[in-house]
């Protein structure tokens, strides 16, 4: 069966373009493409409080007719002593996404609205091919500074070495917010085992599910044919009949679902929980809300964690300084967030949530050290017995519903201790 050709074949791309970049050094960033603007949505207050340090020189400053930036006049004289290629790169992040169907390109383009000010900051998004590819982009392509992406592929890449020295060139800043798998069959596939055998996609090459999906199906212990469409393709492969089934993992809801319609005669399959997938993931639902064209009752999955991850560049260089400014100015200004038009994945980010095995950008880490009582939110021993209630609840009614043994029930409080660390009240 091919359900791991998929990921030898990632796994090799990283490989060969780590020996090839292994010694070189990363000039000056290079120009790219920004991604095209989104729709606007609205999302909820997150509970990660402003900074208490003025952030009146971090304000993103307005628009004028013909989309020029109007800048004050000290601002601009400044300016005006610098060269254009100086102009036009002071201060400048890159930051590498998903590919054009996952939702972190949104995530990224918020960033640059929020904070890109036209004189002292550039935020540049470059639409990269998934989170496997991600992490050898920031590790060796020139000019990426910093990278979307899942916290599995992170931890798999360490574990097998993909990369020389990752837990040390590969640093996050914040953990973001958690993405659902997602598995679309055909009508007269009724559950995830009628796919033993049978045909079905992960996406490109670099892409998360890539990892994730073949991951999942190895503990359910169903063999699978593994194909490498792109989403596009991949769908209308599914409504001919061509594959059974495709996987992908993006933040619901998801464009490409929610414009199927009963009629197409594709559904969501639930994901069975099983107690080995607690270790990466995070058990979730997909309900009608989500997509009212298909779904009818709650769909069982999981999701997966998304990460801010930032190349470990020396300190005195001019790109750790623009990243450090950066820091300073998303923390900062983070509740803006929280306004319209930026995407409602924003409410699920706690800034100080920690990502177990990896360290925090310094600059980041020192923010957060800085700020920590606009940050910290404690919890009584009600609240905390509470929201453990609630996970419980939520585990067993998407795991088996049985009665939990003692041992059982300490393991749990361990993932919830996990768990909590990871949430925003």
């Amino acid at each position: 069966m091919k359900i791991f050709n998929l990921v030898a074949a990632s796994a090799l791309s990283i490989a060969l373009a780590t020996y090839a970049f292994a010694q070189s050094t990363q000039p000056a960033p290079s120009n790219r493409s920004t991604t095209p603007p989104s729709a606007a949505s609205s999302p909820t207050k997150p509970s990660t409080a402003p900074s208490k340090q003025n952030n009146a020189a971090t304000q993103t400053s307005s628009a004028t007719q013909g989309g020029l930036v109007d800048i004050n006049s000290a601002s601009k004289a400044a300016l005006d002593k610098l060269t254009l290629s100086q102009q036009v790169n002071r201060g400048l992040v890159e930051i590498i996404t998903g590919s054009a169907d996952g939702s972190s390109i949104r995530i990224a383009e918020d960033l640059a609205n929020l904070l890109d000010d036209g004189s002292t900051r550039r935020i540049v998004p470059v639409v990269g091919k998934g989170s496997m590819q991600n992490v050898v982009d920031l590790k060796a392509m020139r000019g990426i500074d910093l990278a979307i992406i899942q916290s599995d592929v992170l931890d798999y890449a360490k574990q097998q070495k993909l990369l020389p020295d990752i837990s040390n060139s590969v640093l996050y800043v914040a953990k973001l917010y958690n993405e659902e798998f997602h598995l679309l069959a055909r009508g007269d596939i009724k559950s995830i085992d009628e796919l033993e055998g049978k045909t079905v996609n992960f996406g490109t090459r670099g892409a998360g599910a890539v990892l994730t999906g073949p991951i999942l199906f190895n503990l359910l212990q169903v063999r699978v044919e593994a194909t490498a469409f792109n989403q596009a393709a991949a769908l209308e492969k599914l409504k001919s009949g061509e594959i059974q089934a495709m996987a992908f993992i993006s933040a619901k809801p998801a464009p490409i679902v929610s414009a199927l319609k009963a009629s197409d005669n594709i559904h969501l399959l639930t994901v069975p929980i099983r107690p080995e997938m607690m270790k990466q993931y995070v058990p979730s639902s997909i309900t009608a809300d989500d997509y009212p064209g298909i779904v009818q009752s709650n769909i069982v999955t999981i999701s997966v964690g998304v990460v801010l991850a930032v190349a470990n560049l020396p300190p005195a260089s001019e790109r750790y300084k623009n990243l450090a400014a950066f820091v300073d100015a998303f923390f900062t200004q983070f509740p803006k967030l929280a306004e319209r038009p930026y995407s409602p994945k924003w409410r699920e980010v706690n800034l100080a949530a920690e990502i177990p095995g990896w360290r925090r950008f310094p600059p980041a880490d020192h923010w957060l050290k800085e700020n920590a009582s606009a940050t910290d939110l404690p919890l009584d021993e009600k609240d905390l017995r509470d929201i453990f209630a609630k996970f419980v609840d939520e585990h067993t009614r998407m795991t088996t519903g049985k009665a939990l043994t003692p041992g059982q029930k300490d393991d749990l409080f361990d993932r919830f201790q996990r768990w909590e660390k990871s949430q925003s009240y």
